[in-house]
C-alpha cells in the first residue's frame, strides 16, 4: 500500500459509508498538483517582494530570509511531488529528462544575466563588495557554486552573490532525485523514509547551530549561505510532499486541518516577518531555530493552500499575482540587485524606493518576455517535432508489418 511504501498510489473512491442523510461515499482529493495551483504561484510573487524590500533596506523588511526559505520549501516541496507523479503515471522518473528541463527553464535567464552584468561590471560589479574578478564571479555564478565560495571561503561575487541560492536549488536538483529513485527500486517504506528526512532536518539545524561564528560588522553569517543549512527548508518541502503523497494524510487536510493550517501559516509568518529586526544576524539560535522554524511554518502554509480553498487561497490564485509568481518571479530574483546597484544612489526617500521597485519589476518582466519566454516557445517546438516523428515513425512501422494468414479476421468470417 502507499502508506507502507514508497510507491505513489492512484486515486480511488474511500468506502466510507453513506451519511444518516443519504450523502454518498466521497471521493479521495487528488494527489498534489493533479490540477495547477495557483494560489501557490502568488505565494511565489509575495517571497519574491519580501526578498527585493529586504534588499532595498525597507524597515519591517529585515527578514528577507523569510521569503528565501519559502522558495527553498516550495522548490522541495514541487520538485518532490513532481516526481512522485511522473512514477504514479508512468511507473518510472527519467532523470536525464528532468536534469534537462531544469537546465533549459534556469540557465538560459541566468547566462543573459551573467552577460548584462559583466558588460555592466564597472557601474555595478562591486556592489555589496566583491572577492573576485568579474571573469571568476561569473564562472562562479554558472557553475553554480556560490553558495559553497560564500560559506567556505568567506568570500562574495559582488552583484552575482545572489546566485547563492540558485547554487543550492541546482545541487539539490542533483542529489534529491537520484536518491528519491533509488528508494523507488528499493521499495523503501514511507515512514522510514520520512524519519530520515525529519533526522536530516533536526541534525543540519543543530549543525548550523554550533557552527555559528559572530559576523564582523553587519555582514551575514557565513553559515546562512552553507547547504547544511540550505538543506534543511528543502528536506522541509520534501516532507510535506511524501505526506500530501498519502491519502489518508490528504484527506484529513481537506478539512478543518487545512484552514488551520492555512491560517496558522500565513498568521505565524507575517508575526516572523515583523517580529524580526536588523540584529537576527548576531544570534545562533536565528539559524538553529529560527530558520528551521520558518521552513516548518512555511510548510504548514502550503500545506493548507493546496487542500482547501479560503479566502487567502482565492487572494493568492488572482491572476495578476499567480501570473506574476509564474512567469516573473524568477526573472525578479535574478535582475533587481542588478537594477539596485545601477540605480540605487538615485533612490532617495520613500518614493525613489517606490520608483526603483517599480524599476526592477518592469526589467524582470521585460527580462522574462525576452529570455524565458523565446526559450520556453522553443522547446514546446522541439517537443512537438519529436513527438510527430515519433509518431510517423510508428505508423510506418505498422504500415509494414505483415499481414496475419487469413487476412482481417472481421473480413475472414
Amino acid at each position: 500500500m502507499a502508506t507502507t511504501t514508497l510507491s505513489p498510489e492512484r486515486t480511488r473512491t474511500t468506502s466510507a459509508p453513506a451519511d444518516t442523510d443519504g450523502r454518498a461515499a466521497r471521493q479521495t482529493p487528488p494527489p498534489p498538483l493533479t490540477h495547477r495551483a495557483p494560489a501557490l504561484d502568488g505565494l511565489r510573487t509575495v517571497a519574491i517582494l519580501i526578498v527585493i524590500l529586504y534588499h532595498l533596506h525597507v524597515p519591517q523588511f529585515e527578514g528577507g530570509f523569510i521569503g528565501v526559505t519559502v522558495f527553498f520549501v516550495l522548490s522541495g516541496f514541487l520538485i518532490t511531488t513532481l516526481l512522485l507523479g511522473e512514477k504514479r503515471r508512468t511507473g518510472r522518473v527519467r532523470l536525464a529528462s528532468f536534469w534537462t528541463k531544469r537546465l533549459l527553464r534556469l540557465y538560459p535567464a541566468l547566462l543573459v544575466l551573467v552577460v548584462v552584468g559583466l558588460a555592466l561590471w564597472n557601474w555595478v560589479g562591486d556592489y555589496k563588495g566583491a572577492s573576485f574578478s568579474p571573469g571568476e564571479a561569473a564562472f562562479i555564478a554558472l557553475s553554480y557554486t556560490g553558495n559553497l565560495f560564500r560559506s567556505y571561503w568567506d568570500t562574495t561575487q559582488g552583484v552575482f552573490a545572489h546566485t547563492w541560492s540558485l547554487s543550492m536549488e541546482e545541487q539539490f536538483y542533483l542529489v534529491w532525485p537520484p536518491v528519491l529513485v533509488l528508494l523507488f527500486a528499493l521499495r523503501s517504506r514511507r515512514r522510514w523514509l520520512m524519519t530520515g528526512l525529519g533526522v536530516v532536518i533536526v541534525g543540519a539545524a543543530a549543525a548550523s547551530w554550533s557552527s555559528y561564528r559572530t559576523p564582523s560588522g553587519g555582514a551575514t553569517p557565513d553559515v546562512y549561505f552553507s547547504p547544511v543549512l540550505g538543506v534543511v527548508p528543502l528536506a522541509t518541502g520534501c516532507l510535506l510532499a511524501l505526506l500530501l503523497d498519502d491519502e489518508r494524510v490528504r484527506t484529513w487536510a481537506s478539512g478543518i486541518a487545512g484552514h488551520v493550517g492555512t491560517w496558522a501559516g500565513v498568521g505565524l509568518l507575517a508575526a516572523m516577518q515583523f517580529w524580526i529586526d536588523d540584529d537576527w544576524t548576531r544570534h545562533a539560535w536565528s539559524f538553529g531555530v529560527v530558520l528551521p522554524a520558518t521552513g516548518l511554518i512555511s510548510a504548514l502554509l502550503i500545506g493548507g493552500l493546496i487542500s482547501v480553498r479560503s479566502p487567502l487561497s482565492a487572494a493568492l490564485a488572482w491572476t495578476p499575482m499567480s501570473w506574476f509568481g509564474r512567469r516573473v518571479s524568477y526573472s525578479a530574483y535574478l535582475w533587481h540587485p542588478l537594477v539596485i546597484a545601477l540605480l540605487g544612489t538615485f533612490a532617495i526617500g520613500a518614493w525613489g524606493t517606490v520608483w526603483l521597485v517599480g524599476t526592477a519589476l518592469l526589467v524582470a518582466v521585460g527580462a522574462a518576455y525576452a529570455v524565458e519566454v523565446p526559450v520556453e516557445r522553443l522547446r514546446k517546438r522541439f517537443r512537438e517535432a519529436r513527438r510527430l516523428v515519433a509518431a510517423d515513425r510508428s505508423a510506418r512501422r505498422n504500415a509494414d508489418a505483415p499481414v496475419p494468414v487469413g487476412g482481417d479476421a472481421r473480413t475472414s468470417r
